[in-house]
């Protein structure tokens, strides 16, 4: 568990380790985490001061509901599944904390965590310093008890307690956005949405004090509802028009409508993420009004537990939208930032020069990237591939800082590359080749060169000078769609190398200067030939060419056959 991410990570013991030995916690301090829901713990006992700032308050999740669980985690912990102080701990309830998917990963690692207690238990560190033990109880565990289907209507509460805090980390971490940006655009809009978090954050925050929701609170907020829900779908219609437009035009078009609406977008992307806010705000404080009148109307209680799913699925989907929508912004700006030189760029409709470009796109992505890496973390620097087909001398960093915005997630760059254009050089007579080959190898400083990235998904090419420049790519060509890869051999030393490669739709030549090691040349077609295939579709297609009947014989020429049959 690390102090500077929102959950826990509890490392794979070592040698080093004192979580490998039982025997050396006895008498520490111990800290529970129970998994109460997917990704969401509630935590027991002592926890470090380095780790409090993590730490989730319960917020409208009432006195009684926390009471309720703890009870029965405690019943949990008094069973041989769950024993000795670990089932004691339960008396004292923290908080909640968020466990991120890496984290719910290495912490169910099967046998990378000790056992002790029947939970699975390792070491805290903060600064990478081990400043205690944890005890980490998966939900299967918790799941297990009987008593757990009681707990309904107290872990939607719990759920609605970590939807508002996301939404709440995202909004705060947009702060700068709000100052820098929004308030010079469509201010009456923002004045009108902030009027509305604004009352519904006053109105949450009093509730969380005052542990309940009385009437004269909730009528505050009771009356709003309709311009909450107008608010909010105000702004997830905008948001997906964008999200629909930079999806429905070509590269060229996207990259022209994100510049031209890029203050427009993070206008409409912030204000989702408010009117998001305040309307689960308003859906936490609805639940716990439902749930002080629960315990005497069981329909009551249902619904707390169907406005914690209602408000799941909303956060969920206007999070993914804002998501895609940021993500498409945030690379091209950050694009931008790289480029050397640009010939226009409108953003604001002001600024034309380059220079000035790059300075309002830094601008804008220093405001939006706190909030864009908080929506999706960013992919680390690319490193040359193993294999690279360029002169020793050419300097790689500038492509790759550039490549590196436009991989996806997860996707690895295996092959780079520059060739020559073929359509630069007269297509003359194979007999010719060598000496065309001689000629080019004599004009290799100015040939166009393209460039060639070979990840494990596709094969992305640009005319080297032009994505420099404006960072465009001309081929995105799937890796299954490769049929065939040819190289011939080299006639002699001066012979440039070649890679013929066949796709579904076309015949692509590639022509390296000579000097670009061969062997290089024979890794990327080495690569490329891993993806080789035919799909039997295609491969049937063909085959029932040959049983297309080709028409009565009188309709077709007898060339050198008598009509006999004689030659």
């Amino acid at each position: 568990m690390t102090s500077n991410e929102e959950g826990s990570t509890a490392d794979s013991p070592g040698t080093d380790d004192p979580s490998s030995n039982p025997d050396t916690d006895s008498t520490a301090p111990s800290t529970i985490l129970v998994e109460v829901l997917p990704g969401a713990a509630m935590v027991f006992g002592e926890v470090p001061k380095e780790l409090r700032l993590d730490l989730i308050d319960f917020g409208l999740v009432s006195a009684a509901d926390r009471t309720q669980i703890s009870t029965v985690l405690a019943s949990i912990g008094t069973t041989a599944a769950v024993a000795g102080n670990v089932g004691n701990a339960f008396a004292s309830a923290q908080g909640l904390y968020r466990i991120s998917s890496t984290t719910q990963a290495l912490l169910r690692g099967g046998g990378a965590l000790a056992v002790k207690d029947g939970a699975n238990l390792g070491a805290v560190f903060a600064n990478g310093k081990i400043i205690g033990q944890a005890r980490f109880i998966p939900v299967a565990t918790v799941g297990a008890a009987q008593t757990v289907a009681a707990l309904g209507p107290a872990l939607a509460m719990i759920a609605l307690q970590m939807q508002l805090s996301t939404i709440t980390g995202l909004v705060r971490t947009n702060i700068a956005l709000t100052s820098q940006v929004l308030t010079t655009i469509r201010s009456g809009q923002w004045a009108e949405l902030t009027a509305l978090v604004t009352t519904v954050d006053q109105t949450v925050d009093q509730a969380r004090k005052l542990e309940s929701v009385p009437t004269s609170l909730w009528d505050t907020v009771a009356g709003k509802r309709a311009d909450l829900r107008t608010q909010l779908d105000l702004y997830r219609m905008n948001v997906g028009s964008h999200v629909r437009q930079i999806h429905r035009v070509d590269p060229r078009g996207r990259r022209e409508y994100l510049e031209t609406n890029a203050e427009a977008i993070l206008f409409d992307a912030n204000a989702l993420l408010a009117s998001l806010k305040a309307w689960i705000g308003y859906q936490a404080l609805h639940a716990a009004r439902a749930r002080t009148a629960g315990p005497e109307d069981t329909a009551e209680a249902a619904l707390v537990d169907i406005i914690a799913q209602d408000t799941r699925k909303e956060l969920d989907s206007a999070l993914a939208e804002s998501t895609r929508l940021i993500d498409s912004l945030t690379r091209e700006l950050r694009i931008i930032v790289e480029l050397p030189g640009r010939a226009t760029l409108p953003l604001t409709g002001k600024r034309k020069d380059s220079k000035a470009a790059r300075h309002t796109s830094a601008l804008l992505l220093e405001a939006i990237e706190p909030l864009a890496d908080a929506l999706h973390p960013p992919v680390a620097p690319l490193t040359a591939p193993d294999v690279v087909c360029a002169p020793r001398s050419l300097d790689l960093g500038p492509y790759l800082r550039i490549l590196r915005w436009l991989l996806e997630d997860g996707e690895t760059l295996r092959v780079l590359g520059f060739t020559d254009q073929p359509d630069a050089l007269d297509p003359v007579s194979a007999i010719f080749s060598g000496a065309r080959d001689k000629l080019a190898a004599a004009r290799d400083k100015a040939a166009t060169k393209t460039l060639v990235a070979v990840t494990d998904r596709r094969i992305i090419t640009a005319k080297a000078s032009t994505f420099l420049e404006q960072g465009e790519t001309r081929q995105d060509i799937p890796i299954e769609l490769i049929r065939y890869v040819r190289v011939p051999a080299a006639q002699d030393k001066a012979t440039r190398s070649v890679i013929d490669l066949i796709t579904r739709d076309e015949n692509i030549r590639w022509l390296f200067s000579t000097d670009i090691d061969s062997t290089d040349v024979d890794a990327l077609a080495a690569v490329l030939a891993e993806s080789m295939t035919i799909p039997d579709v295609e491969r049937e297609k063909l085959q029932r060419r040959h049983h297309i009947p080709i028409g009565p014989a009188k309709d077709r020429p007898t060339v050198g056959v008598s009509a006999s049959g004689a030659g």
